[in-house]
């Protein structure tokens, strides 16, 4: 039998209408089962610099112009360097204390300079490295860019403040980067804060582009006393961010302490990332398995389902604590 016109619009209008609410079903679908990415590009606060969201510390038991990364040597060192940048690592995190500017300049020496992000640290405290004496900043900075090769860093933070005096501890640092960032010689400046109270002091300071803060749900290598302060730092953390402060997670593997963990590993990241407390992390990658390891524990994680504050405050992680 023919169809009567209006019946033929009528039903096909409801095809139509099937269609697209079956799209409409099926992209519902993809966004509840999207997945964070390990090297997707991501914003750094408000500071104009993208990174991607997994990138490489150079830090693992620095100190004195040394790291386990470079006691791999230069080959081995550079080698992995590489290899993370051919999986599509973009951050690279170094500082004067870990004496790895060098390793990341060879690694680098054939990749575009915008396709990648530099960050480094200044130990203005007393021990460390080898010299007693201290340039000013723009002296280190400037040694800096020779070492890394560059015309400029994109950021570059006060190492290891630890109190809520800092700010005032630092002020000449401070202005002197200010400056410098004016120049163009440094993107944004900040802080890697080893204190609550010190991290706490970075939502109240202006002058704070960048903080790199320790972050996990064990407390391990943090600056709390326990699991159920853990809490406060993701608070102090999101804090932040809302101010437009960019946020970079470290010891998410407990310097090393979950390495033999897989239930460790997998919960580490979930919380970090479930909480929306950071823009990116780094960790101290010794080798390529160790970043394929953690980028597939990264995708494992649902996007855009954040743990609640009541989730937060009360999830204690017992059943692996207590293991």
């Amino acid at each position: 039998m023919r169809l009567k016109r209006r019946e033929f619009l009528a039903r096909s209008i409801a095809g139509v209408g099937g269609i697209l609410l079956g799209s409409a079903f099926t992209a519902a679908q993809e966004k509840q089962t999207a997945v964070f990415q390990p090297y997707e590009w991501v914003p750094l606060g408000k500071t104009k610099i993208k990174v991607t969201r997994v990138g490489f510390g150079t830090g693992m038991r620095g100190g004195n112009r040394q790291s386990n990364q470079t006691r791999l040597g230069k080959e081995k060192f550079e080698a992995l360097l590489q290899a993370s940048y051919e999986r599509g690592v973009r951050l690279f995190d170094m500082a004067d204390l870990y004496g790895t500017h060098p390793y990341v300049a060879g690694a680098l020496k054939n990749m575009p300079r915008k396709d990648y992000v530099l960050v480094s640290k200044i130990w203005w405290r007393g021990g460390g490295i080898p010299e007693k004496e201290r340039p000013d900043v723009d002296v280190i900075v400037q040694r800096f860019l020779k070492e890394l090769n560059t015309d400029y860093i994109d950021l570059v933070l006060l190492h290891c403040v630890s109190s809520a005096a800092w700010p005032d501890d630092v002020s000449t640092h401070m202005d002197t980067l200010a400056k410098l960032k004016k120049k163009g010689v440094i993107r944004a400046h900040g802080v890697s804060c080893h204190g609550l109270e010190a991290l706490q002091a970075c939502v109240k300071e202006p002058w704070v582009d960048s903080v790199h803060a320790r972050i996990n749900p064990y407390a391990a290598q943090m600056d709390v006393r326990n699991i159920e302060e853990v809490p406060k730092v993701v608070e102090v953390l999101k804090a932040l961010r809302r101010q437009g402060k960019a946020v970079i997670g470290m010891k998410l593997v407990g310097e090393g302490k979950f390495r033999d963990s897989d239930e460790k590993r997998d919960e580490s990241v979930r919380y970090v990332l479930s909480t929306g407390c950071v823009d990116a992390m780094v960790v101290g990658f010794e080798k390529i398995e160790e970043i394929d390891d953690f980028a597939a524990r990264v995708r494992k994680v649902p996007a855009g389902q954040e743990i609640s504050r009541f989730e937060i405050r009360d999830s204690n992680f017992a059943r692996v604590a207590a293991s």
